[in-house]
């Protein structure tokens, strides 16, 4: 390996690739496979009676990268940006996953090949499918306003942290359902970090606000009230309700039409089709 590449493992990978060339190694893991796209490969596996998720990424061309730059996309090279996202979200307390391997070599950022592993969080589920059924059956209003509050705290944290998630939707955050979700025993854990921005400062306006528009899209059908909603900003700025309404009218209003845009969109692309 090179002095640019890079090799860490915990275990049970130390021991079990001992002499072995790691990134060969990832790539000949079995299991379920996640998602398969050009450049990238993600995939459930076991080793010894433990869930592990893998995600390869095999460098996407020049092409992609001048597509994504094109369209003022940043493009994902490879498990770098997870890698950095799970550490610096760890540094700030933000619970997340836990990476037990991640390997980089390559110095051309077109054909960079790299591998993370992470151990896999369960028993959990998504607040997305947790909150699905909230219009119809509420929860109790403790356990609703202890839930939104965390999830402020987590995006306040990770936004003042230098840390912007770039598909921050509530899918993304995971309840540990062991013990049963309680004002006792709460627990999120944010993933799918691998389109996250690492910093140093705070996340810039831009970003933080492109996140805090999609997690209001998110929970556009999930019944919150309005009252939901300012418990929300009250929990993520830390100041007083007036002045939030105040020094932040821009990002309100930004919300409210982002959500609208992302809303339409979403009903565009997944409405039934009309018989013909």
């Amino acid at each position: 390996m090179s002095a640019q590449d890079i090799l860490v493992l915990e275990e049970p990978f130390r021991t079990l690739w001992a002499g072995q060339d790691a990134f060969r190694a990832a790539a000949a893991l079995q299991g379920e496979v996640l998602r398969e796209l050009e450049g990238r490969r993600t995939l459930r596996t076991e080793v010894a009676g433990r869930g592990y998720y893998v995600k390869l990424h095999r460098g996407v061309g020049w092409g992609e990268i001048l597509k994504n730059l094109v369209t003022a996309r940043l493009p994902v090279l490879g498990a770098e940006h997870e890698w950095l996202a799970i550490k610096r979200l760890t540094e700030l307390g933000v619970d997340t996953m836990k990476a037990v391997a991640f390997g980089r070599r390559g110095s051309n950022p077109a054909r960079q090949e790299s591998f993370i592993i992470t151990e896999e969080l369960a028993p959990t589920v998504s607040l997305e499918d947790y909150c699905r059924d909230w219009p119809a059956q509420p929860p109790a209003p403790a356990l609703k306003r202890a839930l939104v509050a965390r999830v402020a705290e987590m995006a306040r944290r990770m936004h003042q942290g230098g840390v912007n998630h770039r598909d921050c939707y509530i899918c993304h955050f995971l309840l540990h359902t062991e013990p049963a979700p309680s004002l006792a025993a709460l627990r999120l854990s944010l993933i799918d970090l691998h389109r996250a921005q690492v910093r140093e400062g705070a996340a810039p306006r831009r970003w933080r606000d492109k996140d805090l528009a999609a997690l209001h899209f998110s929970t556009l059908e999930i019944g919150l009230t309005a009252r939901d909603r300012l418990r929300f900003l009250r929990a993520y700025f830390d100041r007083p309700l007036r002045d939030i309404l105040v020094e932040e009218a821009d990002l309100l209003g930004h919300l409210a039409s982002e959500g609208a845009r992302l809303m339409e969109r979403y009903r565009r692309k997944f409405a039934p089709r009309e018989a013909s």
